[in-house]
């Protein structure tokens, strides 16, 4: 019998049991705008059971497990032969099994696909980010197996199946497949034309022995990786395959997995090639260029992710701050609390909105400005989405105070996994970098991006403002590579903004646009005008369990 010292008032309940999708209005109303009404009620049905399955309690266990027992290698069995297998706990396997089944490696093969998949992707990453990696390298290797028919021709329909087959077999013993990726070396870096992995070309056309090492290499457990080695004709694009055609291993040496401040349950692992067969993807010497479709991907994904990461830290302030009293009330109703958690979930309005325009480009890119816009919104949106995570989440843990110190409320583990996504796939400094490239080499994708804005012109005064000081400073190319960050933070606002402007309900866009736009703001969340409407804008972005 419980002693009455220990009876438990003032407690929120779990947030458990709730359609993660149906929840979030931002995310719902996005995929309403962008897909074709002949596939809504498709997508909605699947979207709705992919969300039920995120907010279950089921679902929020496996993340936990996953993470509380990260994976294992085993360089070794115990004859002493060399297996170099990583061992996952089974919560692992039935989260990526269930994210394969629910279509997010198979955007590319339906119509609305992109869009359909950003809104599945941003659902089930709040349940467990970490197992996000694998389900990202292998929707992002399509494009770049592409470049290569008949290896496209014979991964793609592994790549984009809805069966998770684990275990290490040869591809053609398989239902489906993962992908991983492996460009990083240690004396570069960042800077993949430094890459010392060395190709040398084999009899068979097309085959080749990579030797070398890579720093990072995604997902060892994987069935195939793109990979950048130096060959005869410069550095080019690798396909290395885990198993062979005839069941022999291929030379895939993993030194270690890194112990990482986050992303705990993902394996990232150090890899040597000594011999190690592999088929050439593209043109010899073209290896950017190819592994570069890959990439893009791979960059929505990490603002995807970011946005998963927000919207989840976000829709935990509130509801807790909807069942905590303090001072005489609830905590949602008190002006200043109400302030901040406005501010938190306009952040994460704004990133959701981004992320599936930008998803939408992709369904669309048969049409040549929907291409010139992702090739600069893509670095725009994963340096400002991602940056922006790990505040977003460090705010919403001080909203439940104390309790979100503790581990059990799971938002130490969201603040982990929050600088990650400006890590991979280029920091910051890369992605400022290459929007640059984007300006000076592709005038189309600053003309797309510029019509993007126009859409909006006038809805505004302050967006319109903003516009105007933007044309300056693309204008001023003196001292522009240090400017780079402020440059693409403010390309990064305007564009939030006239998506706000044209899409989201007028206290929304009313409250970014006055803040992030017109100055009216301070250094750190909850610092909106006081006439902000916040109780609505919080309201919009809250939880009704069901």
């Amino acid at each position: 019998m419980a002693s009455r010292t220990h009876t438990v008032t003032n407690q929120p309940p779990p947030l458990v049991g709730y359609d993660v999708f149906g929840a979030d209005r931002a995310l719902s109303e996005a995929v309403e705008r962008h897909l074709d009404p002949a596939l809504l009620p498709t997508a909605r049905t699947e979207l709705s059971e992919l969300g039920r399955a995120a907010g279950s309690a089921q679902a929020q266990e496996w993340g936990a497990q996953a993470n509380e027992n990260p994976p294992k290698l085993r360089t070794h069995d115990r004859f002493g032969h060399r297996i170099d297998e990583v061992e996952f706990h089974p919560a692992w396997h039935r989260l990526l099994g269930h994210a394969v089944s629910a279509g997010l490696t198979s955007a590319w093969a339906r119509p609305g696909g992109h869009v359909r998949r950003a809104a599945g992707f941003l659902t089930w990453t709040q349940a467990e980010a970490g197992h996000g990696c694998p389900l990202s390298m292998t929707h992002a290797a399509v494009p770049a197996l592409r470049a290569q028919p008949d290896l496209a021709a014979e991964w793609e329909p592994l790549l984009t199946s809805r069966v998770y087959d684990e275990g290490l077999r040869p591809a053609s013993a398989k239902a489906g497949a993962l992908f991983g990726m492996g460009m990083t070396e240690k004396q570069g870096g960042s800077d993949v034309r430094a890459n010392t992995t060395r190709a040398v070309p084999l009899a068979e056309d097309g085959a080749f022995a990579l030797t070398g090492h890579k720093w990072f290499c995604s997902a060892p457990m994987s069935d195939g990786f793109l990979v950048l080695g130096q060959a005869p004709g410069g550095l080019s694009c690798f396909l290395v395959p885990r198993v062979l055609a005839d069941g022999e291993r291929n030379v895939f040496a993993i030194q270690r997995l890194k112990d990482k401040l986050g992303n705990r349950s993902n394996a990232s692992s150090e890899v040597e090639f000594d011999g190690t067969w592999a088929r050439l993807v593209g043109e010899e010497g073209r290896g950017v260029r190819t592994i570069i479709e890959m990439v893009s991907a791979t960059r929505l994904d990490c603002a995807l992710g970011s946005a998963a990461l927000m919207r989840q830290a976000v829709a935990q302030a509130i509801h807790h701050a909807t069942y905590r009293e303090a001072f005489g009330g609830p905590l949602v109703g008190k002006p200043l609390m109400s302030n901040v958690l406005a501010d938190l979930a306009l952040e994460s309005e704004a990133a959701t909105t981004l992320a599936l325009r930008l998803a939408a480009a992709y369904d669309a890119a048969g049409d040549e400005r929907e291409r010139a816009l992702l090739r600069l919104a893509v670095p725009v949106a994963k340096y400002w989405v991602t940056k922006r995570c790990t505040p977003v989440v460090a705010e919403a843990l001080e909203c439940l105070g104390g309790n979100g110190y503790v581990e059990e409320s799971g938002l130490p583990r969201l603040l982990r996994e929050a600088p990650l996504n400006s890590l991979w796939e280029g920091s910051g400094n890369v992605q400022a970098l290459d929007v640059l490239r984007a300006l000076q080499r592709e005038p189309g994708a600053l003309d797309a991006f510029l019509g993007e804005l126009g859409a909006a012109r006038g809805a505004d005064h302050r967006l319109d403002a903003a516009v105007k000081h933007l044309f300056q400073e693309l204008a001023d190319l003196e001292g522009i590579e240090a400017r780079a960050r402020r440059l693409v933070e403010r390309m990064a606002l305007v564009l939030q903004g006239s998506l706000l402007v044209r899409f989201a309900p007028p206290e929304v866009a009313d409250a970014f646009c006055a803040s992030r736009l017109g100055g009216d703001w301070g250094a750190a969340f909850g610092t909106l005008p006081h006439t902000a409407p916040t109780a609505a804008i919080v309201a919009r972005a809250g939880v009704a369990l069901e």
